[in-house]
């Protein structure tokens, strides 16, 4: 899994090929912490058909807020550049994450 910061973001998500999985998260956050053993978990099994990464918005505030990111957890595919489909909060659990996952590879 690709950690992302605001140095790599825009070259790996918004200029990236294909579709690309990316898991916001933030320092303290307990939801965040509660799914990200999951998303491993998918990033292991997908990973092969789907690029996965996370993003510490803790650390890239201006990066979490021009993807319009504002409350966490968000879990977001990508594609070209363009955000897809996103997953916030309390609908960012393992069912619907594997779900949205299912419907890009």
């Amino acid at each position: 899994m690709l950690v992302l910061d605001k140095t790599n973001f825009e070259a790996e998500v918004l200029k990236g090929e294909g579709y690309i999985f990316v898991d916001f998260f933030g320092d303290g956050c307990a939801p965040c912490e509660a799914l990200m053993p999951h998303v491993e978990k998918f990033a292991e099994k997908y990973g092969d058909k789907l690029k996965f990464t996370k993003l510490n918005t803790t650390k890239a505030r201006r990066v979490a807020i021009g993807q319009k990111v504002l409350g966490l957890p968000v879990i977001a595919i990508y594609k070209d550049g363009e955000k897809l489909e996103e997953l916030v909060k309390d609908d960012a659990t393992p069912e619907n994450i594997e779900a949205m996952i299912q419907k890009y590879i």
